[in-house]
Protein backbone atom coordinates (compact mmCIF):
# COMPACT_ATOMS: atom_id res chain seq x y z
CA UNK A 1 0.00 0.00 0.00
CA UNK A 2 1.29 3.59 -0.86
CA UNK A 3 1.38 6.32 1.69
CA UNK A 4 -1.75 7.83 -0.44
CA UNK A 5 -3.97 4.65 0.98
CA UNK A 6 -2.34 4.94 4.37
CA UNK A 7 -0.94 8.66 4.93
CA UNK A 8 -0.78 7.82 8.79
CA UNK A 9 1.85 5.37 8.38
CA UNK A 10 4.32 6.73 10.82
CA UNK A 11 6.76 3.44 10.10
CA UNK A 12 6.46 4.62 6.10
CA UNK A 13 7.26 8.28 6.95
CA UNK A 14 9.99 7.51 8.88
CA UNK A 15 11.54 5.00 6.23
CA UNK A 16 11.48 8.03 3.50
CA UNK A 17 12.64 10.47 5.94
CA UNK A 18 15.68 8.20 6.45
CA UNK A 19 15.97 7.52 2.82
CA UNK A 20 15.92 11.82 2.03
CA UNK A 21 18.72 11.87 4.73
CA UNK A 22 21.05 9.42 2.46
CA UNK A 23 20.99 6.84 5.66
CA UNK A 24 20.98 2.96 5.67
CA UNK A 25 18.98 0.87 8.33
CA UNK A 26 22.02 0.18 9.69
CA UNK A 27 22.75 3.07 10.52
CA UNK A 28 19.71 4.26 12.24
CA UNK A 29 19.54 0.58 14.08
CA UNK A 30 23.03 1.39 15.02
CA UNK A 31 22.68 4.68 16.47
CA UNK A 32 19.39 3.64 18.33
CA UNK A 33 20.98 0.88 19.44
CA UNK A 34 18.82 -2.19 17.93
CA UNK A 35 19.09 -4.41 15.26
CA UNK A 36 18.21 -3.80 11.51
CA UNK A 37 15.66 -6.12 11.13
CA UNK A 38 14.32 -3.88 14.31
CA UNK A 39 14.30 -0.93 12.11
CA UNK A 40 12.89 -2.48 9.15
CA UNK A 41 10.06 -3.85 11.28
CA UNK A 42 9.52 -0.74 12.90
CA UNK A 43 9.41 0.74 9.28
CA UNK A 44 6.42 -1.60 8.61
CA UNK A 45 4.54 -0.66 11.39
CA UNK A 46 1.27 1.53 10.89
CA UNK A 47 2.12 3.01 15.44
CA UNK A 48 5.21 3.70 17.00
CA UNK A 49 5.46 4.41 20.67
CA UNK A 50 6.21 8.04 21.98
CA UNK A 51 9.90 7.28 23.28
CA UNK A 52 10.70 5.16 20.55
CA UNK A 53 9.10 7.89 17.95
CA UNK A 54 11.33 10.71 19.67
CA UNK A 55 14.31 8.72 19.31
CA UNK A 56 14.04 8.44 15.97
CA UNK A 57 12.63 12.04 15.51
CA UNK A 58 16.53 12.94 17.26
CA UNK A 59 18.63 10.78 15.20
CA UNK A 60 16.90 11.94 11.73
CA UNK A 61 17.53 15.31 12.71
CA UNK A 62 13.50 16.08 12.97
CA UNK A 63 10.69 16.81 15.15
CA UNK A 64 8.20 14.11 15.93
CA UNK A 65 5.69 16.35 14.48
CA UNK A 66 8.04 16.66 11.54
CA UNK A 67 7.18 12.56 11.38
CA UNK A 68 4.11 12.45 11.93
CA UNK A 69 2.90 15.58 9.59
CA UNK A 70 5.81 14.34 6.60
CA UNK A 71 3.80 14.40 3.54
CA UNK A 72 5.87 13.53 0.33
CA UNK A 73 3.14 14.72 -1.72
CA UNK A 74 3.03 18.23 -0.23
CA UNK A 75 6.50 18.67 -0.32
CA UNK A 76 6.43 17.99 -4.38
CA UNK A 77 3.38 20.14 -4.44
CA UNK A 78 5.71 23.04 -2.50
CA UNK A 79 8.31 22.44 -5.15
CA UNK A 80 5.99 22.46 -8.29
CA UNK A 81 4.13 25.56 -6.86
CA UNK A 82 7.11 27.72 -6.42
CA UNK A 83 9.43 26.77 -8.83
CA UNK A 84 9.05 28.43 -12.69
CA UNK A 85 10.78 30.14 -14.96
CA UNK A 86 8.77 33.75 -14.63
CA UNK A 87 7.43 33.66 -10.51
CA UNK A 88 5.52 36.29 -9.63
CA UNK A 89 5.70 36.63 -6.13
CA UNK A 90 3.00 39.66 -4.86
CA UNK A 91 2.75 40.97 -8.27
CA UNK A 92 6.59 41.34 -8.46
CA UNK A 93 8.40 39.86 -11.19
CA UNK A 94 11.51 37.43 -8.93
CA UNK A 95 13.68 36.49 -10.60
CA UNK A 96 16.39 34.49 -9.16
CA UNK A 97 20.38 34.66 -9.76
CA UNK A 98 21.06 31.27 -8.81
CA UNK A 99 19.32 27.87 -9.46
CA UNK A 100 16.74 27.71 -6.45
CA UNK A 101 17.60 23.41 -7.36
CA UNK A 102 21.13 23.68 -6.70
CA UNK A 103 20.35 25.58 -3.48
CA UNK A 104 18.28 22.71 -2.61
CA UNK A 105 20.94 20.04 -3.56
CA UNK A 106 23.81 21.56 -1.16
CA UNK A 107 21.22 22.15 1.55
CA UNK A 108 20.53 18.11 1.38
CA UNK A 109 23.94 17.58 0.89
CA UNK A 110 25.55 19.91 4.28
CA UNK A 111 22.26 17.77 5.91
CA UNK A 112 23.80 14.25 4.60
CA UNK A 113 27.31 15.31 5.68
CA UNK A 114 25.54 16.68 9.36
CA UNK A 115 24.01 13.08 9.39
CA UNK A 116 27.56 10.95 8.55
CA UNK A 117 29.01 13.04 10.99
CA UNK A 118 26.75 12.44 14.01
CA UNK A 119 27.23 8.61 13.37
CA UNK A 120 30.54 8.90 12.67
CA UNK A 121 30.78 10.77 16.49
CA UNK A 122 28.07 8.32 17.94
CA UNK A 123 30.09 5.05 16.92
CA UNK A 124 33.40 6.52 18.62
CA UNK A 125 31.06 7.02 21.30
CA UNK A 126 30.33 3.24 21.10
CA UNK A 127 33.53 2.08 20.84
CA UNK A 128 34.95 4.52 23.59
CA UNK A 129 32.64 2.76 26.37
Amino acid sequence: MSTLTKPNHIGRKISRIRELRDMKQEALAQALGITQQTVSIIENSETIDDEKLQAIAEILGVSVEGIKNFSEEAVLNIIGNTYHESNVVNGNAYNCNFNPLDKMVELFERLVQAEKDKVEYLEKLLKGK
